[in-house]
Formats: C-alpha cells, structure tokens, sequence
C-alpha cells in the first residue's frame, strides 16, 4: 500500500514540479495558471489522505509565499488552496511549524500587510479552520494566534471581526490550560470592538468575551463589566439576549464566581425587565439554575432553612412567582454591596440607567423579602430620589418598590425613618420635599390593614402637623398628602374613625392650599370616603361630628391672622362644605366674624372672608340660619361685621372691602335670614351707609348700594318717617344720571319702591316741593336718548302718580312740548285721565 503512495507521491509532485517552478515567474497570469494547476494535480484528484499531507507538506514552502504575491487573484487562490489542503490531509498540525509564523506575519504584525479585506477574512478563517482541526496542538503557538486576533478584532472590516471573535471562541476553548496566560491580552481589542455599529459584531464580541473571561484569570472581570452593562440598553434585541447568556454562564460556570456574584447578580436581573418576553424568561430560566446550584453547593449552609417549608409573606405579590431559596439567600448576602451601586447609579445622568436601576431594585427586593429592613435607610433615600425623578417612567418602578418594603418590612420598622423623613423632608436627603410623602403613600398601600391599624395615630398626627399640611402650595406635594389620606382610608377602612379629625383637618388644608380643581376635586373625593368611614352619608353630617374641634384648632391664632394666614382660608373652606351645620354653631362662629372684621384687621383677609360669608347669606336657608337662629345675631352681626367695612377709607383695597361689605349685606338682606321687623329696625343703621355707597368710584359698589337700598325701600318704606324718605331720593336721583346703564336702571327701581312705599303718614301737601322736584326731574328723563330708560322712567312716573295725579297732570303737560318726541308724555297723560 505504501509502494502505491510513494509511487502516487511521486507522479504528482513530478506533474506539479514545473507548476510550482512557475510560481516564481515575473507573468501574473503565469503565477494564476500555475496555482490553478497544482490545485487540479492534487487536491482535485482522489489521493488518501496519507498521499496527500505527504504532497501537502512537500508544496507548503513553495506555496506559502503565494500569500504575499503582489496581485489579489493568485493571493486569493493559495489561501484557498491552503485552506483545501488543511482541511482534507489527516494531520494538519503538520504544517504548523510553516503557516502559522506566516500567517502571523500577514495579520498579525503591527501594520497591516494584508490590503485586501476580503483576503483578510479568507486568512481569518483559515486561522479558524487551524485552530478547529489541531485543537490542542495550538499551545506552541498561543503567542502567534493572540497576536492575529489582537488585530484582526479590531479589522475595519466588520465580518474579519465577527470570524475573529469565532477563532478567539475556539482557541480558548482548545488550550484552556495555555490560554489564560494570554487572555488577558485580548480584552481590549474586544472592548473596542463591542460598540461597534453592526448588531451581529456586537453579538459575536460578547459572546468572545464570555468565553476569553471564562478561561483567563480574574483580573479581567472588571475591566469587560462596565461595557457588559452597557449592552444591556443595546437596542437590539439579539445583543441584549448574548448579554444574558453570557452572564448566566459566568454565574453558574465561572471558576472564581464567588467573588463576583455581587457584580454579576445585578446583570442578570436587569434582563428580568427586558421588553422582550423571551429574554426575561431566558433570563429567569438562568436565575433559577443559578439559585439552584448555589443552594446545591451550600446545602450544609442552609440546612435548617430547607427542613422547613417557609411560605411566601401574606400579601406577596400574587401574580409573581416567588424565587426560590438558593435565588433569595444569594440576594440576601450580597446585598450590601449590591445597594450602594444601584444607590448610585439612581443619580446617574442617563435616564435609561436610572431607570433600569429602578426596575433592578423592584427585583432586589422581592428577593430580599423582609432582609430590606437592614438597609431601610438606604433604601428610603434611594427611592426618594427615584419617586421624584424628572423622567416619570422612573416613578413607577420607585413606587412598586416602595409598596414591596410595605409588604415585608414590619411598620415600626419604616415608619420611625419615614414619618421623621415626613416631618423634616429637607434635613435628610429628600430630592423633594414630598418625596418622604410619595414613598409614605406607596409603602402603606403594601401594608395589612391589621399591621397598620396600631399605627394610625402616630401616621395621622404627622400628617396633620402644620408645617407638614399647611406650608407648601406646590401641587405635587398637596397630591401626595391626598394620596397618603387615600391609601390610609382605603387599607384601614373603618379603623380610620379614630383619627378623622387629623385627616379632615388634612383634607381642610389641602383645600385651602390647592390653585388647581382637580387637586379640590380628589380632596373631596377623600372626605367622601372619610364619610363612609365614620358611617355618614353626607359630607355636612362629618362636620358636625368635629365642627367645636376644627373651630378650636383654627381659633387660637385668631388675633395673628391676616390674608397670608392660611387658617383664614381653611376657615372658608369650612364654611362653604359644612351646609346647614354653620347655622347649628352660631355661638362659635360669630364670635370669630366679629374678631375678623374689625376695622383694624387685614383688609385682604376681610374681603375673602365678606365674600365668603355673602355667599352663605345668598342661601342662608340652607346656611347660617338653618336653625332659625340668625336672627338672634343680626343686629350684632350687621353692628360689627358689615357696618365697620362701609366707613370710606382711601385706597383701593379698602374700596373692595366696601363693595364685598355691599355685597354681604344685599345678601342678607335677600336671603331670607332676617324678618321684615328685624329689618326696619336696622333701617336706621343702614341708610346713613348707603347713600354715601351711592357715590363710590365702584361702579360694582354703586350698583349694589342701590339694590340694597331697593330692597330695604320695599321692606320698609311704609313705615319710615318722611325725613328719611326725603334724604333717600334724591340720592336714588342722582344715579339716573349714572354712567353705567346697570346702575341706571336700578336706581329707577329703587324711585319706584320709594314711591310704593310712601304711607297715610307721608303728606303730599306739606312735601309738595319735594314731589314737585321729582316729577320734573323724571319727566326729563322721559326724553332720555335711551328708549330703555324712558319706558323705566314712564314706568315710575305710573307708580308715582296715584301720590298726587293733579301735580303730575300739571307737570305732564308743561314738559311735553319741550320732549323732542310726545309719545311717552301722552302715554302717562291717558295714564292719568284714567286715574281721575
């Protein structure tokens, strides 16, 4: 057999003799037939493998120089016939001895000598098909090879990278106990190489990575961990996916894994939040044959802890599986070093980090269960930071972490920090002040109702602390007391009762508090749940339960208040919402109206407070005299709160204070609250203060002071003395004049209910001149432009008429030939004719 390949050997190297002498020939054509020659005369043919690595190892020599032949075609040709022959003879670690210093020196110098880049991939793979094929029988060469991939991993062309990333894989894993030495040495490449553009490179360096860490020392950890925790924010999928596996690996095969776990653990468990469904679920698939072994391994460790069958806490979470043993006890001891990394990295300048620590952390701690209590300050000034991050996607993995501490941290654990933190948000490292607040909120929706209940008192009286409640006006901070309100009443339920009045009183200041609607509107939707709670159907009946305690709280600051104050809002608020209770507390409350408009009071608070109170007095049915009682308190109320705020002082907000003073006393006197007797004996108080309203620059006041003195006329003019009818209308006259057409026509009502009014004690005789004046003064506004007016005026003249026809009839007919037209006058004289 061996005479019949040594007599095969030696026909074809005779046949290729004269095609390898042509190898050397200047022609490149020449050098191209030639290579294509000895292709045909050897691999081509059908010789055993002995025959052919005996022709292979006698042509190497001649053909290796082909690899720097100055023309692409011919180079192209040998690595191709190279590469035929490497993988077709039996023992190709033969020819190692020749190709790899050349092939070292066309990729792995410190030039680039081959230009070509698909050539450079041909000589890629070829090193690859090597390195595959000899396997152990590298190690001499170890040196050579990691210089190649050293440059070739960082070839410009993307898919030389991707080959050698493949060869890097193959080579460690051949001579695992040469290639540590020398692993260390192809990081850096790698990590260059791992941002680069194309998706499948980024796949293929990672999974290098994994395999060159795998097999080196451990001083390379740290250095491909950062660029690792990168890729997890890769946009593709398929390097996110690589990432996984190739932490996973390290967990469960890494020699020194150890001493990593707590860099690791966290790489991993970021993937649980992946948007991609496959990916968390390779990712959980890993976790648990990670938690799986580690508990294997440490069996002896936690003993006692797998004799007993430990179930999961009351209110875990019920649509997540919980972990298993070994996966908890592996977050639970590294998680001191875990949380000061993902405490840091919560303020790092990316949003997507922040987030994806926010995520990681909502997984730490369903792993570490009620272990989180250890790190409960940490824990708490993170989440501070996150709940109030400028990115809200942030937000909501902070807060279902925040609710997980409820779930497992005991309260007197997290409430002794938190209601401190509530207390003094500013003092411990709150971001915002109503962090401590959004955390508080989120922590007791977690909570058990029969946990929390012997903590309500102490919740609910931070809560209701002024400077908790009552001293900011930002929006987000009043939501988060809303919230933490809500959550209170809705996991406590009727427990809740024993602390109502701090809750109102919450509730109370948050309304006073909001400039938005839909913050007052989600503040009543709290007292309605606070209602049911204390078995109530309407928000007045919660009140009245604790109207004496909130007048009490507001009160003893009374003397100090002024329109900053905000126990005066808060005073409204409760004025408004309580309905029909106001009037059941009279004795109280007036007392507190006096003291607040006193003269000398804030003219800003007065205002808010005289239009709060006319709008009662609009309704005072259903108010202030809802027990029939305001009566008793009208003289005192008018002799002390409305009279003072009428006396002129200059500038304009005492101006407004006068108009809401008006308007204040129009609404009682429309409102139903006082009777006719107890309004003529007013009389005399009040008309020596409108008729000077009369003359304001307000044309608000001025209308107001005639309606009022309208409706005091109607009320009591039959009974009024005839000097002080003689005092009101030539007031009422000089508003016809007025320059507002609402005023107008308000002081020609008010002529007519002076005129309805006059009585058997009003003489017409004895006041002739005075009905004189005024007749003639209206019939000249029968003439007025406005055909409004002059019917308003016709109108008045009418009721006038019945006091005294003949002195109308006189003045009637001398005014109208001066009318430019004599409709409206012939009008009143068929008017009058009537009347005789």
């Amino acid at each position: 057999m061996a005479t019949g390949d040594d007599g095969a050997v030696a026909e074809v190297l005779k046949a290729v003799a004269r095609h390898v002498n042509c190898l050397n020939e200047g022609s490149r054509a020449s050098r191209k037939r030639a290579l294509e020659a000895v292709r045909r005369e050897t691999v081509d043919k059908s010789l055993s493998g002995a025959a052919l690595q005996r022709v292979f190892s006698s042509l190497l020599r001649a053909l290796l120089p082909c690899l720097a032949d100055p023309m692409d075609s011919c180079r192209e040709a040998a690595v191709q016939l190279i590469g035929d022959f490497v993988r077709r003879v039996p023992r190709p670690e033969d020819s190692l001895a020749d190709l790899m210093p050349c092939l070292a020196q066309r990729l792995g110098s410190q030039e680039a000598v081959e230009p070509a880049e698909e050539l450079r991939l041909a000589l890629t793979e070829l090193l690859s098909l090597t390195v595959g094929l000899c396997g152990k029988r590298m190690a001499p060469y170890l040196d050579e090879v990691v210089r190649i991939l050293q440059r070739t991993v960082v070839d410009p062309f993307p898919d030389v990278k991707r080959e050698s990333c493949k060869c890097a894989i193959e080579f460690a894993q051949s001579v695992p106990e040469h290639f540590h030495m020398q692993a260390e040495s192809l990081v850096k490449p790698l990590m260059q190489t791992i941002t680069h553009q194309h998706s499948r490179v980024r796949v293929a360096v990672i999974q290098a990575t994994g395999v060159v860490v795998q097999h080196g020392n451990g001083r390379t950890m740290d250095d491909v961990l950062s660029h690792l925790a990168q890729r997890l924010f890769d946009d593709s999928p398929q390097v996110r996916k690589a990432v996984t596996v190739v932490v996973g690996d390290w967990l469960l095969h890494l020699k020194d894994r150890y001493s990593y776990f707590h860099k690791l653990i966290p790489l991993l468990l970021s993937s649980f939040s992946d948007e991609i469904p496959e990916i968390r679920s390779l990712a959980a698939d890993l976790w648990k044959q990670v938690g799986a072994q580690w508990e294997k391994e440490n069996e002896d460790d936690l003993k006692d802890k797998l004799d007993f069958l430990l179930t999961a806490p009351p209110l875990y979470p019920p649509e997540v599986e919980r972990p298993g043993l070994g996966c908890r006890e592996l977050v639970v001891r590294n998680l001191s070093r875990l949380m000061p990394a993902v405490s840091r990295d919560m303020g790092d300048w990316q949003a997507g980090t922040r987030l994806k620590m926010a995520q990681l952390l909502t997984v730490l701690l369903l792993h570490a269960e009620d272990h989180g209590t250890q790190h409960l300050q940490p824990l708490l000034s993170t989440l501070y930071h996150g709940c109030t991050d400028s990115v809200r996607e942030v937000h909501a993995p902070c807060l279902e972490s925040a609710k997980l501490l409820g779930v497992f941290v005991s309260p007197e654990a997290f409430l002794k920090l938190l209601l401190e933190h509530v207390e003094n948000p500013s003092t411990h490292s709150a971001s915002s002040p109503w962090a401590p607040l959004m955390v508080l909120g989120a922590v007791l929706g977690g909570c058990s109702r029969d946990r929390l209940q012997p903590h309500l008192q102490p919740i609910a009286d931070t809560l209701a602390l002024p400077h908790v409640c009552q001293e900011r006006q930002q929006a987000e901070y009043l939501q988060q007391l809303l919230s933490c309100v809500d959550v209170l009443v809705g996991v406590c339920h009727h427990d809740c009762g024993t602390v109502s009045l701090q809750l109102l009183k919450v509730l109370i200041s948050v309304e006073s508090l909001a400039n938005g609607q839909p913050i007052r509107d989600k503040a009543d939707e709290c007292v309605r749940a606070l209602c049911a709670v204390q078995g109530v159907c309407e928000v007045s009946d919660l009140y009245r339960l604790h109207m004496p305690d909130l007048l009490q709280w507001l009160t003893h600051t009374l003397p100090s208040w002024t329109s900053y104050s905000i126990q005066n809002t808060q005073l409204q608020v409760i004025l408004l919402r309580s309905g029909p209770v106001v009037g059941e507390f009279l004795p109280l409350l007036v007392p507190v109206f006096q003291n607040s408009l006193q003269p000398d009071r804030d003219p800003k608070m007065k205002l808010q407070l005289l239009s709060t109170l006319s709008e009662l007095l609009m309704d005072a049915e259903h108010t202030l005299d809802s027990q029939r009682q305001f009566g008793g308190y009208a003289e005192v109320f008018v002799h002390d709160c409305i009279l003072p705020n009428l006396v002129w002082c200059a500038g304009r907000t005492a101006a407004a204070v006068r108009t809401a003073a008006l308007s204040c006393l129009l609404a009682l006197l429309t409102g139903g609250a006082l009777s006719a007797k107890q309004v003529l004996s007013l009389e005399n108080q009040l008309s020596p203060q409108l008729l000077p309203a009369l003359e304001e620059d307000s044309k608000m006041s001025r209308l107001l002071a005639c309606q009022s003195l309208t409706v005091l006329l109607r009320q009591t003019a039959q009974n009024l003395q005839p000097d002080t009818l003689n005092k009101i209308y030539p007031e009422l006259l000089k508003r016809v004049d007025d320059s507002s057409d609402e005023v107008r026509a308000v002081a020609l009502r008010g002529l007519s209910a002076w005129f309805s009014g006059l009585g058997n004690n009003y003489d017409s005789q004895n006041f002739l001149p005075h009905l004189e004046f005024l007749f003639q003064q209206l019939l000249l506004y029968l003439d007025d432009p406005d055909s409004k007016v002059q019917e308003a005026v016709l109108e008045v003249l009418k009721t006038g008429s019945v006091v005294y026809p003949s002195l109308l009839l006189l003045e009637v007919e001398a005014a109208r030939n001066k009318h430019r037209s004599p409709v409206y006058c012939d009008d009143l004289l068929e008017h009058l004719k009537t009347l005789s």
